[in-house]
């Protein structure tokens, strides 16, 4: 691509503060970086006409982990740890809904369940005869209980006859959400370029050479906030893990609300619109999963719409309408990345598939790694 005068002087010059990835984490990363820097020139490159990774692609869950997720940390976590990651993940959450308003994103706050399998009678005695202790370890974050006991009030099929439930947990509207950031990050005279892929970097002589697959540039400082496809670009301990998401057509006098959990949170789904919104099940086949290319397949898509007639809607007819994917970034623990990589290079990635809850507090905190 030839630039012309103009394009390179008013776009591809003097740039402070390059940004890779326009999803949650490098937006508010731009946001923090005009705070600190009110007279920067700030530059998000998208790869995407869209936010690829799954800023846009996400369920919209506004939460901190189900009750399983976190008995299964607190096996590979020292208790600090885990507390710490519900807490950065329930302040995150506050971040997010005062930046843009419970409104702008519509946030509706109808709790959270967790379904057990009705033979799984280990796992779920495990899980309820421990809600006492992950209770007494949160309430001080919390002020009250996180957890309690409630009926199967929805019909489910083929699960224990009581449910975990946490009142604290909440949904979002994504597109909402990502609408309203990326509006208040163009607000603040922010560039955001779409389509452009960065393919290589060199630090020379105090600044960085960044080549994409349009063109050319330095900039002073380049930071990665690109999750799942961090790998491609930097050296980085963090795998892509692909989520697939299926969505059925409107259903008439619709029951339930909710976000809710099942098989340690490998599945989840949630009402949106009168609908069922269902994701999951890469468990099925981690080593397929790990890509950073969208899509379907067959053992996952068939295991969603199974559970939709089984368990979550045995007595109700339903059609599906979407079917789509997105990456998340995870690995060996569930602490996000956020690092200087060099003296120019910065990265904010690995966020465990709970992007929408920590995302705002990662992208703040890689802001506050440069000068």
């Amino acid at each position: 691509m030839i630039l012309s005068y103009w394009e390179i002087k008013s776009y591809l010059s003097n740039i402070d503060y390059t940004i890779v990835g326009s999803g949650i984490v490098g937006l508010n990363c731009a946001l923090r970086l005009r705070e600190r820097f009110p007279k920067a020139a700030i530059v998000i490159l998208e790869r995407g006409i869209l936010p690829q990774g799954a800023s846009t692609k996400n369920a919209g869950f506004a939460c901190f982990g189900s009750l399983s997720e976190i008995l299964d940390d607190l096996k590979t976590h020292s208790e600090d740890e885990v507390v710490q990651l519900i807490e950065k993940r329930r302040k995150g959450l506050l971040l997010l809904r005062k930046t843009l308003s419970d409104k702008a994103i519509d946030y509706q706050q109808h709790g959270g369940y967790e379904l057990f399998d009705h033979n799984d009678h280990k796992e779920y005695d495990y899980c309820m005869s421990r809600m006492d202790k992950v209770n007494v370890l949160l309430k001080p974050y919390f002020k009250d209980n996180v957890f309690q006991i409630k009926d199967n009030l929805f019909n489910f099929n083929n699960i224990q006859k009581q449910l975990s439930f946490t009142p604290f947990e909440g949904q979002i509207d994504t597109g909402k959400m990502m609408r309203s950031l990326t509006d208040l990050v163009l607000s603040k005279g922010i560039l955001i370029l779409n389509s452009v892929s960065v393919e290589h970097f060199d630090e020379l002589n105090g600044s960085v050479h960044v080549k994409t697959d349009t063109f050319e540039f330095k900039t002073n400082r380049l930071l990665f906030c690109t999750n799942g496809f961090a790998s491609k670009l930097i050296n980085a301990e963090v795998k892509p893990a692909r989520a697939q998401v299926l969505i059925t057509k409107p259903i008439e006098n619709l029951k339930i609300k909710g976000t809710f959990h099942l098989d340690k949170g490998f599945y989840y789904f949630r009402n949106i619109d009168s609908r069922i919104l269902l994701g999951g099940g890469r468990n099925l086949d981690f080593k397929t999963e790990e890509t950073i290319e969208m899509g379907e397949t067959e053992i996952v898509q068939n295991k969603l719409e199974e559970l939709l007639k089984t368990t979550i809607l045995p007595y109700t007819a339903f059609e599906i309408e979407q079917r789509w994917s997105g990456i998340m970034g995870v690995g060996s623990t569930k602490k996000p990345i956020v690092e200087q990589l060099s003296d120019r290079v910065f990265c904010g990635v690995r966020l465990g598939g709970m992007g929408i809850a920590i995302g705002s507090h990662v992208g703040r905190e890689l802001a506050h790694l440069v000068d």
